[in-house]
């Protein structure tokens, strides 16, 4: 599993304990799953999220990111990028 496979799934138990959700775990989350339209996160919620993410990875994840923060791909995907970048 790479990074990216690795980092996905921890964000997806971070989105799984944090919203409490049921009938999903990280190896069923749909990585594509638009967690606003599908799952239906609010900003509150990835407010959350982005706390919880930034104590994990050491991330800030700006607020003028959040819109674009839309599916456990993209999520993944910022989180490595701005991990490698030093950010």
């Amino acid at each position: 599993m790479n990074n990216l496979e690795q980092t996905i799934r921890r964000v997806a138990e971070i989105i799984i304990n944090e919203l409490k959700l049921e009938d999903v775990t990280p190896e069923t989350f749909d990585p594509d799953l638009d967690l606003v339209d599908e799952v239906g996160i609010d900003s509150m919620d990835l407010a959350t999220i982005a706390l919880v993410i930034r104590d994990e990875f050491g991330v800030r994840i700006d607020e003028d990111d959040y819109p674009k923060l839309t599916t456990l791909k993209i999520i993944g995907s910022y989180i490595v990028e701005k991990q490698s970048s030093g950010e």
